[in-house]
């Protein structure tokens, strides 16, 4: 594959509709993808929704620059364990499995967006959680998926028709994983994927479904602009 930049500028709003986009082959068959941002190759700073057909898998690999990813449907599996929808995952850099599905599932997945010294470990099941009312939006319910100084990860629920309003530190995702949302004239339904630059403030409706999100804030107020520069040039 040849070098992709695909919503490459991270001072700009950026949007993708994954349930619009054609399924591209993979090195590996059976699996698919959706890209909705990369910059790379084959070893890329990449956020993709990854379909395993029934059967397919991965070879063995090492993540040196991380991965994250969720079980948007299916059951994805590797030799720690079988992880079914609703299942969230940090495997952090130098972290190594077979990824593979018997059933086959659908995952959005983040690669090369680690801090090279993190080493935490996250298996969370999103089924077994419960979401809590957020303490600064009435309309808004959240659940932790993982926190520290870089970033925060959660899924979020709007209430049908809600107008929401976030001020987000760093930056902000949202990938839709049911319902959807309208900003900034742009309807976003499952699969939608929008990313929002440090500075920038979210103003959203709720579809008459409401939504659930995942979200990650703060990340992008963190960026190793050397090394985006660098990519660039190449």
């Amino acid at each position: 594959m040849e070098k992709i930049e695909l919503n490459a500028n991270f001072d700009v709003r950026a949007s993708a509709h994954g349930a619009q986009l054609e399924w591209q082959a993979s090195p590996m068959k059976g699996v698919e993808r959706r890209m909705l941002e990369r910059i790379g190759d084959e070893v890329a700073r990449a956020t993709t929704i990854v379909r395993y057909a029934p059967k397919s898998k991965f070879s063995a690999h090492v993540h040196t620059g991380g991965e994250e990813f969720v079980v948007l449907d299916g059951v994805f599996q590797d030799e720690h364990g079988d992880y079914p929808k609703g299942s969230y995952i940090r495997n952090p850099p130098q972290s190594s499995h077979t990824p593979g599905s018997e059933e086959g599932c659908t995952i959005l997945v983040k690669l090369w967006q680690f801090e090279a010294s993190d080493r935490t470990q996250i298996v969370a099941d999103t089924n077994a959680l419960v979401m809590q009312q957020a303490t600064d939006r009435d309309n808004v319910a959240t659940m932790a998926l993982f926190n520290d100084d870089r970033e925060d990860v959660r899924m979020e629920r709007w209430q049908a028709g809600a107008s929401i309003h976030h001020s987000p530190q760093g930056g902000l995702e949202v990938f839709v994983i049911e319902g959807g949302f309208e900003e900034n004239g742009e309807t976003f339904a499952e699969q939608s994927w929008l990313r929002l630059p440090v500075g920038a403030e979210l103003n959203a409706i709720a579809g008459p479904n409401g939504c659930f999100c995942w979200v990650k804030e703060g990340h992008l107020g963190h960026l190793d602009r050397e090394a985006y520069a660098q990519s660039k040039a190449r």
